[in-house]
């Protein structure tokens, strides 16, 4: 399926984000979801001054049929990254940062720990730093979310990325039921949760309402919405591409679900404009 004009006027504008590529570019151990996953708003974000840290790693323990991030035996995790993150925030003078991660079910508590330590480093180094945290599902155990200090954390995203019939062939691995549960856990710690999902998988829209309750039903606060676009031939096909009028459908859809905070557009993704939804939300 080609990609709609409408979509093409869009796709990796051209922004001034040199300095934001030159401080990225002089890192070795760090690693951003933005360059990883090849979004495509990275030229945009880049522009703001703005970057989702990914950590432990660039290798993925799953093999999720939607995502360009590479999949295999991770390396041992390196701490240098850590300094690399404080660098990178003091020298664009971030006060807003998405940390997110690939999934590690090598280790013990799926990250759950490492998260916590990046997370305390980050708040001593920048007192008035605001964290949102985009986590895998920690082995779906949600004893290992004993292992975070949630008086740390400003905003907690898990994303469902998609309808519960498809995750036997989107998300091999992951469960749709544990993800709620997780995200219902959190949400009783009495902090901002979110959520995000990706269209044109292959979802009906029965199907994605029945979502929006299910992310309602457990208190989320912001939720997000946007167009899968397939990184390559090898990854899951591209069913539908929705319209922008489509986008707000479905953003009324969610607000009419019970959702208050919803942002929904072609390239929209999970930490896009980040700083600027939880400034809405709080």
């Amino acid at each position: 399926m080609s990609l709609p004009e409408e979509y093409r006027k869009y796709l990796f504008p051209k922004f001034k984000d040199n300095n934001v590529r030159k401080s990225l570019g002089g890192k070795r151990y760090m690693h951003t979801v933005c360059e990883e996953a090849k979004c495509p708003n990275r030229g945009l974000c880049f522009s703001k001054g703005t970057a989702t840290f990914l950590i432990m790693g660039d290798i993925c323990t799953r093999n999720c049929s939607f995502c360009a991030i590479k999949k295999g035996f991770p390396l041992p995790l390196d701490e240098r990254e850590i300094f690399e993150i404080e660098d990178t925030i003091r020298e664009l003078s971030l006060s807003y940062v998405v940390i997110t991660s690939v999934t590690r079910d090598d280790l013990e508590d799926g990250g759950a720990a490492y998260f916590d330590r990046i997370i305390k480093e980050l708040k001593k180094s920048f007192g008035d730093l605001k964290i949102e945290i985009l986590v895998p599902d920690f082995k779906k155990d949600l004893k290992n979310l004993n292992n975070l200090d949630f008086s740390y954390i400003d905003v907690f995203n898990h994303n469902l990325e998609t309808v519960k019939e498809l995750y036997p062939v989107v998300r091999k691995g992951a469960s749709y039921d544990f993800s709620l549960k997780m995200l219902s856990f959190v949400k009783g710690k009495k902090i901002k949760t979110k959520s995000g999902i990706m269209v044109g998988l292959g979802e009906t829209y029965q199907q994605i309402s029945e979502l929006f309750y299910d992310l309602n039903s457990v208190g989320i606060d912001i939720l997000t919405i946007g167009q899968y676009i397939s990184p390559s031939i090898n990854h899951h096909k591209v069913m539908k591409y929705y319209s922008e009028e489509e986008f707000k459908e479905l953003k009324g859809m969610a607000m009419k679900a019970g959702i208050k905070h919803v942002v929904s557009g072609i390239f929209v993704r999970s930490s896009f404009e980040a700083f600027e939804t939880f400034k809405r939300a709080i």
